[in-house]
């Protein structure tokens, strides 16, 4: 499968000029704007690695099937926080006895309760995100700003395509309409 990456971040790098900081209200906000770093088709130049400060929040998202879990356990040794990870958690209590729709909603408690205890510990701290709800990149942000860090999207760019062939290589799948709704926050 062919996976590929854009990465953005608010921060600059030494090479580059320090970008503008919008007028409060103005569609970025308070924050800095973002430096965007595409990372495909860079011919063999791709970084072997990228490296985050200790405040830092890095989020990674894509269409489900993308490969976030998969990045994220194979790459990340700190904290990292995965939805997909406490889904499994439940999962294996509980998907023997209940569907999961039925459990969803603690799940997704669970999931940001872990998230905030993460982000109060001052860690550097890689976070899973869906896409689906935008509210959890203000929080992100937010915090960034809070703790002196910078925050960080790293998009996992695939296909719907690719997406699906990637469920299906899990073993995991979302229904069409929830697979529509992820896509359509990508855009």
């Amino acid at each position: 499968m062919n996976r590929t990456t854009a990465y953005a971040t608010t921060s600059g790098i030494a090479a580059m000029p320090e970008q503008p900081v919008a007028p409060a209200g103005e569609a970025c906000g308070p924050f800095p704007r973002a430096v965007v770093r595409d990372l495909r088709e860079r011919a063999g130049r791709s970084p072997r690695g990228l490296s985050f400060g200790p405040s830092d929040l890095v989020v990674v998202t894509g269409l489900p099937g993308s490969g976030k879990s998969t990045l994220m356990r194979r790459s990340v040794p700190g904290v990292r926080i995965d939805s997909q990870d406490t889904r499994d958690r439940f999962d294996a209590r509980l998907a023997r006895h209940l569907p999961y729709a039925a459990y969803r909603p603690f799940v997704r408690l669970a999931h940001y309760a872990g998230l905030r205890r993460a982000l109060r510990s001052g860690e550097g701290v890689v976070v899973h995100d869906c896409g689906a709800q935008a509210w959890v990149r203000s929080w992100l942000a937010r915090e960034a700003v809070r703790r002196g860090g910078t925050l960080h999207l790293l998009l996992l760019d695939v296909t719907a395509d690719e997406a699906r062939d990637g469920q299906r290589e899990r073993g995991r799948g979302v229904s069409r309409y929830a697979f529509a709704r992820h896509r359509a926050a990508m855009t």
